[in-house]
């Protein structure tokens, strides 16, 4: 056998075996397995507590109802923030972290990281924790990946970032144009359960246009419902034993 035609062999058995060894943790993305089987990902923790998520911000046009409302219940929560948005708006940034929210990132753009190789995981990834931790003083350490879909080029960049990748255990739905506060707050409470993480989204910036108004609208009868539970809502940072 030639040194080519071994060459094209190889690489014929090779790519194969590479493609499903970087798409391998996309398994995570099916919710009813991570939340059974990987309670770190899944943002498990005390099972007195929900953590209170919102990505895609932040957003200037919307960002700042979110906050409203939740200092008017005294809560805190997690901002999984857009680097790019972020660079947008600075001061909106530091607002969110200075009103004592916890800060993470979603990425640099909202891209489906499944689709990029580690060069580009790892410098988006770089990118938006360096810019956000300029921001704000503090270099975040969660990080949520677009679409909810990690790699294997994803674990292993946020490992060499310092970063622990955090996803969530129930979710509103809210960035469909058909989604309502009353869908929103139905289709969280579905799954909501002590220990678990919910997801919604302050921004519109990768939903339908005026998505968000749909999840500020649910945002009090879900906390409402947690407080029937008997359930305490915070950041994930409260939400130990699995989260940190």
């Amino acid at each position: 056998m030639t040194a080519a035609r071994l060459l094209r062999t190889t690489a014929k058995v090779a790519l194969p075996v590479l493609a499903a060894a970087h798409a391998a943790p996309v398994v995570s993305t099916f919710g009813p397995l991570r939340n059974r089987t990987m309670p770190r990902l899944s943002g498990r923790g005390r099972a007195d507590h929900v953590a209170l998520t919102f990505d895609d911000g932040p957003d200037p046009l919307s960002t700042p109802f979110f906050l409203r409302a939740l200092e008017e219940r005294r809560l805190k929560a997690t901002f999984f923030l857009l680097g790019s948005q972020a660079r947008r708006s600075p001061d909106l940034v530091r607002e969110i972290a200075g009103a004592g929210h916890e800060i993470a990132i979603h990425g640099w753009l909202h891209r489906p990281l499944l689709l990029r190789g580690p060069r580009a995981t790892y410098d988006d990834l770089a990118r938006a924790r360096d810019t956000v931790g300029a921001l704000t003083g503090h270099p975040p350490r969660l990080f949520r990946p677009p679409y909810g879909v990690m790699s294997t080029a994803a674990h292993l960049a946020a490992r060499r970032l310092g970063l622990t990748p955090v996803l969530w255990t129930c979710w509103g739905e809210d960035w469909t144009a058909r989604a309502t506060p009353q869908s929103v707050h139905r289709t969280v409470v579905r799954d909501l359960r002590g220990g678990g993480t919910i997801l919604l989204h302050d921004s519109d910036c990768t939903s339908a246009p005026g998505a968000w108004r749909s999840a500020l609208g649910a945002l009090p009868r879900i906390l409402d419902t947690c407080e029937e539970r008997g359930l305490s809502v915070g950041p994930l940072h409260r939400h130990r034993p699995h989260v940190r």
